[in-house]
């Protein structure tokens, strides 16, 4: 089946959360190894991200460390020099093949204006509280096939999560591409997920030879 349009997650796939992470673990006085070490042990557990704020800080209330950290003049966010190297070439040797690229991925209203930031070579970028649907809701992923005005099984999904993006994605009809890199991405497994994806990849830098090579093949290649 051929791909003619992709979409990207942002978060571990875009964007490295890392420093982002660090940064929250500053503010919280925990020694930042120690912060990112406990995140990969809630998540072995099948807990979240908000498990390891509540964990360090008992009550703790996001809105409320959010507005603290801006007007602490720290705001929580991301900027350019949490692109991954490897995405703005991924996403302008998509578009070089004639591909519609997307950007959509679960983040904060805010995360709108910070992706507009960046400039990335994308048609559209999606922003689970702008549109008021998150992954893994199917219709997370039916957003994304309409406004790129395909049918979902010629959309590629790249994400870091089988949780959030391979189990939901495949199961609506999307190709779907494994990005391991973050937590979730080494830490989350699933043999028979990985099995149906696409591609299984450890970075952007192919992504576009395989694309192209994929939709090199003749048609009643599945």
């Amino acid at each position: 089946m051929k791909i003619e349009a992709v979409f990207f997650d942002i978060g571990e796939t875009l964007i490295n959360e890392g420093e982002i992470y660090g940064r929250w673990a500053d503010w919280l006085g925990v020694p930042r190894h120690t912060f990112l070490t406990k995140l990969g042990a809630i998540l072995v557990t099948g807990g979240t991200h908000m498990d390891l704020f509540e964990y360090f800080r008992p009550g703790f209330d996001l809105a409320k460390e959010e507005k603290k950290r801006a007007a602490a003049g720290v705001p929580n966010g991301f900027g350019a020099d949490d692109l991954y190297p490897d995405a703005r070439a991924c996403l302008s040797g998509l578009r070089d093949l004639g591909l519609y690229v997307g950007v959509a991925g679960n983040q904060p209203v805010e995360a709108a204006e910070q992706i507009a930031a960046l400039r990335l070579d994308a048609d559209v970028v999606g922003i689970s509280d702008v549109w008021g649907i998150s992954k893994p809701s199917m219709e997370f992923f039916e957003r994304c096939a309409q406004l790129a005005d395909v049918l979902p099984e010629h959309v590629l999904y790249v994400g870091d999560r089988i949780d959030n993006d391979i189990r939901p994605g495949l199961a609506y009809g999307m190709q779907m591409a494994l990005l391991r890199r973050g937590p979730w991405g080494h830490i989350q497994q699933d043999d028979e997920a990985l099995s149906r994806c696409r591609f299984v990849l450890d970075d952007l830098i192919d992504l576009p030879a395989l694309v192209a090579a994929h939709n090199a093949q003749p048609l009643d290649t599945p």
